[in-house]
């Protein structure tokens, strides 16, 4: 009573029950795969040169930033070196 009904499927033919016979190679169509593999080394460097870009701005900014932490630690004792006179 509250078990749903399911529909009726088609019998569908497995991929197995069909295998060729004959294994000729496909024909060629004539065309050279050089422009693919000129494309897929363009993108490769344009990958590298991006990585290396990234990476030397990555590095710019840790020096900044560490030059700025000493810069504030000196000025700090300065400070107060300062008020203690």
């Amino acid at each position: 009573m509250f078990r749903p009904k399911l529909p009726d499927t088609p019998h569908i033919q497995s991929i197995t029950s069909h295998i060729p016979q004959d294994h000729a190679p496909a024909p060629s169509a004539g065309r050279s795969i050089a422009p693919f593999v000129g494309v897929g080394a363009g993108a490769v460097a344009a990958v590298v040169v991006v990585g290396v870009v990234l990476t030397a701005l990555l590095a710019a900014v840790a020096v900044s930033a560490v030059s700025v932490a000493i810069a504030a630690v000196v000025l700090r004792s300065l400070v107060t070196g300062a008020n203690r006179r």
